[in-house]
This record gives structure tokens, C-alpha cells and sequence, in this order.
């Protein structure tokens, strides 16, 4: 199957190009939003950077869409060509919940695909047919060592989100142990106030940081709304314990034996405590946040729902060329 896809979300498409198929992806000059390509990322051959003038003559089975502004950018590119597409929800609606209504409802060309059942559940989507297909990881592998007394993080522009990605907690945690935290934008920190116990360590690529992360003895994971960060997933399979706010769909993959989830944050804080004056307990913590992540999240599962997904919106792509052909042969007699 060729499928086109933009390179939007790098921790997702991360994953994504494992699979089976050729992934066919936008590459202009500029290497911007509408035409990174692979973005010097290591990923299998199978990923194939396109010149989108090239989109129009290739072929194209059915194209995955993440931005919503990709829908028309998608046909012109086509030249008018009708090809199934999936549309692929990252995030949790932000206004109105839970009456939050879907830039892409009440649709009969696409099927969206959410990355978790909290955004299926809070999104209205109206007749747009849905899905979830959960997020799969990439496996770093049992990385973990906990050696040095201080928490990780992971949060991309830890400023000007917030509340959000719950940046204000993070001093809570450093009363405890330093806290050093990777990701875009995290050079702004400074304008927090935080002090030195809040380290700022850049936007760092994945290898060189999950072995960094994986020294720190507990990660943390304060975001009050977002959807379930790879972030997240990607250390418990590292086997870090793990301190996790209990908030959208984080209580379906961390159990409480994997480090702490709670909403209480005090009670966070007293576990971080308890993981860092306890190497051991911290982990065999972790070792239950590996095992549980494996079982929901593994990049095997999420390849096979993706397939699934494929599958049938090529089909149904292919029920509607018929049906549309039956009707026009049936007004051309």
C-alpha cells in the first residue's frame, strides 16, 4: 500500500513508517511544515521523501491526514483524484468540553482516527465514522540505571503551554530532587523563575536523550490536558517508575504499581520521595511500568490496528467509486 502522509508529529510518524507499506512524504526546499520530509530522522527506506508536484502522477492508495488544512492541500496535490483518507486526532479539544464539536464532522469521506478513547469520548464528532487506535512506541529497550538522584521530564515549549503540560508543578517535585527537562522551547525557562533546581536541557534527538532520561530515577509526568504523551510511554518501557497526574487517558496505561498516579499532587510528590531515597523500589516500580506498556502500547499491535484501519478505508474507498459509477451509468441510460 503507498500511503501519503505529512511529516507533523515526529514521535508518531516515529512509529508510523515501521510498518509495511511506503509512506510517501511531502519534501519541499524549504523543509517546512508542508514539506519536511523525513526531517534527517533514522527511519526505514520505506519512507519516501516526494516532491509534491511528483503527488499527482504517483500512486496513492489512501492518504492520512493530521492537520485539517491537509484535507484541500491533499486534493490539490492529487489533481482531483478521489482517494480514501484517514484523519488522525493527536489532541484533546481544548473549548467547550464536553461539547466540543469536530473540524471534520458529519463527513462520509474520511474516518477519524483518535489516539486515545479520552479524545474519542470528549470529541463530538457527529456522523463522522470513528475510531482509536492507540499510540505504539518504537522500543528503546530496559534502559533504566536510576543512578542519579533527580527526576526527568519531557514537555516541547514548556512556556507558552503552561497549565497545560503542567510546567507550575515541576518546582513541586524539585523541593524533592533537581529536575532536568528535555524539549523544544525549553531554552524560554529561565523567564519562570524557577531557580536551578528546574534544569533546562534542550531539544535533544530521542537516542542520546531516552539515555539520559533513563539515568534520573523517576520521571515525571505533569500535564493536566493533553493527549497521552509518547514521552510517557516511551520511559515505562525503558522501565523508569513513573509520577503521573491521573488526568485524560493516562489511568488506562499506568497502574498505580508502575511509580504514582493520582490528581492529588502532594501524594505525587510524597511517592517521588519514596523513589528517590528507595533505589530498589524505584525498580521494581519501573520493571511494572515496562511490563504494562509493552502489554497496551507495543509497536507490533499498533502497526496491526493501523492495517486494520488501512484495510477497510481502502475498501470502503473502493465501495464508493463503485456505488459512484453505478449512478452515473444509471443517468447516462
Amino acid at each position: 500500500m503507498r500511503i501519503l502522509v505529512w511529516h507533523v508529529h515526529g514521535g508518531w510518524m516515529d512509529a508510523f513508517v515501521r510498518g509495511p507499506h511506503e509512506y510517501l512524504i511531502p519534501t519541499t526546499p524549504a523543509r517546512d511544515g508542508w514539506g519536511l520530509g523525513r526531517g534527517g530522522r533514522d527511519w526505514p527506506t520505506n519512507a519516501i521523501e516526494i516532491d509534491p508536484a511528483d503527488v499527482a502522477d504517483a500512486e496513492v492508495d489512501v492518504v492520512v491526514l493530521q492537520r485539517t488544512e491537509e484535507l484541500e492541500e491533499a486534493r490539490r496535490l492529487l489533481g482531483g483524484r478521489e482517494v480514501p483518507m484517514v484523519f488522525v486526532e493527536h489532541n484533546a479539544p481544548r473549548t467547550d468540553v464536553p461539547s466540543s464539536l469536530h473540524p471534520m464532522r458529519d463527513r462520509d469521506d474520511l474516518v477519524i482516527a483518535h489516539v486515545t478513547h479520552w479524545n474519542a469520548l470528549m470529541w463530538e464528532c457527529g456522523t463522522t465514522r470513528t475510531t482509536v487506535v492507540e499510540h505504539g512506541v518504537v522500543d528503546p529497550g530496559p534502559l533504566y540505571t536510576g543512578e542519579l538522584e533527580r527526576f526527568g521530564v519531557v514537555i516541547n515549549e514548556p512556556v507558552r503551554r503552561g497549565r497545560v503540560v503542567g510546567t507550575d508543578l515541576l518546582p513541586r517535585f524539585a523541593e524533592v530532587a533537581p529536575v532536568d527537562l528535555w524539549g523544544m522551547g525549553t531554552d524560554r525557562l529561565p523567564e519562570l523563575g524557577f531557580g536551578d533546581r528546574v534544569v533546562a536541557l534542550g531539544d535533544v534527538p530521542a537516542d542520546p536523550m531516552h539515555a539520559a532520561l533513563a539515568q534520573r530515577r523517576a520521571y515525571v509526568h505533569p500535564n493536566r490536558w493533553t493527549s497521552l504523551g509518547l514521552s510517557l510511554i516511551e520511559s515505562m518501557h525503558m522501565a523508569m517508575p513513573v509520577l503521573v497526574l491521573a488526568t485524560t487517558d493516562a489511568p488506562r496505561t499506568v497502574p498505580a504499581e508502575a511509580g504514582a498516579i493520582a490528581t492529588d499532587v502532594d501524594e505525587l510528590v510524597r511517592a517521588s520521595r519514596t523513589l528517590l531515597e528507595d533505589p530498589e523500589e524505584a525498580r521494581r516500580r519501573g520493571a511494572v511500568a515496562r511490563e504494562a506498556a509493552l502489554a497496551r502500547h507495543a509497536l507490533g499491535r499498533y502497526l496491526a490496528d493501523w492495517d486494520d484501519l488501512l484495510d477497510d478505508a481502502v475498501a470502503r474507498g473502493a465501495r464508493r467509486g463503485r456505488a459512484a459509477d453505478a449512478a452515473l451509468e444509471g443517468s447516462l441510460r
